[in-house]
């Protein structure tokens, strides 16, 4: 199904019919801040093994983060940071970044890599941010397979290339072509492991 929401005021009937369908086990492509994703709600494990047969990956040494509505969700899924970082968080976030954190044991097995560690998004989209306070936990973040760059900003196209692997794709407008930044905050020095929308400043 293709449904159509308000890219600044989503429709609360239809930002509930998509939470619905993440809560039966539904796998969505939605819109974030930079470009359009596959999700699910991590609380579903056969879905996040669907995103991954859709990407052609072992849920194992998938690297699948989540996004989160803001940082009160930190303390959950995280191991106790320090203040500077908080600090850098705090400042980039909502925005086009993702932020390699250690994983709590909160975090489902199936979404920890060997590393235990888990990448952490808050996209400053509207729709975004309006599933997640309906859902009232993160939902999985993951990149569309690859392809054609330009054929998933268009959510439209997006619909006719992936009707038949997922239950929904939201249509939220043009995308844009530019991931997030990945910032792997893990070590003692941060370290950027790949360039994208955001410019990170600490």
């Amino acid at each position: 199904m293709l449904l159509k929401i308000h890219p600044q005021n989503p429709q609360s009937r239809l930002i509930q019919q998509v939470v619905e369908c993440l809560k039966n086990g539904g796998v969505i492509v939605y819109p974030t801040d930079t470009i359009y994703g596959l999700g699910c709600d991590i609380s579903q494990p056969k879905a996040i093994e669907k995103i991954c047969r859709i990407k052609g990956i072992e849920p194992s040494k998938a690297q699948l983060s989540f996004i989160c509505k803001d940082l009160s969700h930190l303390s959950d899924y995280t191991k106790s940071i320090g203040t500077p970082l908080f600090r850098v968080l705090k400042s980039h976030l909502p925005g086009p970044f993702t932020f390699i954190l250690p994983a709590s044991k909160q975090v489902p097995k199936i979404l920890q890599s060997k590393k235990s560690t888990i990448g952490l998004r808050i996209p400053d989209n509207k729709i975004c941010q309006d599933i997640l306070a309906s859902l009232g936990h993160p939902i999985l973040s993951a990149s569309l397979p690859d392809g054609n760059v330009e054929e998933f900003t268009d959510p439209e196209i997006i619909y006719d290339i992936f009707k038949e692997k997922v239950d929904l794709v939201i249509d939220g407008g043009i995308g844009g072509m530019i991931p997030s930044t990945i910032v792997d905050c893990t070590g003692d020095e941060w370290e950027i492991i790949r360039q994208g929308e955001g410019e990170l400043k600490v």
